[in-house]
């Protein structure tokens, strides 16, 4: 498995110590953080980052493919650290995103029609299984 310093290399960008931070909270936590929920775990240690640090480099990310941007809101933009083609769902009680273990048939048929699927954005809306837990509860 590639470290994040492997992945920052392999993709010319130079490490430094907030993107380094930046990819390993993306790494540890996957759950597909906002920048405000980005920014308020990195103030914690790097106490002179700013917004405007963590946007310019998640969108060099994003570029770069090292990261993935989940529009699966109208008002917010996640990150995920997983690349490969997946599915994600959006539980509309917890507002949490979760990974989805899905297949799509319509893609492997583009493949085959000499199309090249470089990226996949499927969204699921629901309720998530903790919640509904939760609702069974009361």
């Amino acid at each position: 498995m590639e470290t994040i310093l492997e992945k920052l290399q392999a993709n010319n960008i130079q490490p430094s110590f907030q993107r380094i931070k930046l990819l390993e909270l993306l790494d540890k936590k996957r759950e597909h953080m906002n920048v405000n929920e980005i920014y308020d775990e990195l103030i914690k240690e790097i106490p002179t980052i700013s917004k405007t640090t963590i946007y310019n480099n998640l969108k060099a990310f994003v570029e770069k493919g090292i990261v993935q941007c989940l529009t699966i809101t109208p008002y917010e933009m996640r990150y995920d650290i997983d690349t490969t083609p997946h599915y994600h769902l959006l539980c509309k009680k917890c507002n949490k995103v979760f990974d989805v273990n899905a297949k799509c048939k319509n893609t492997e048929a583009l493949n085959t029609e000499g199309h090249v699927i470089e990226e996949i954005h499927g969204y699921f809306k629901g309720i998530c299984k903790w919640c509904l837990s939760k609702e069974r509860q009361i």
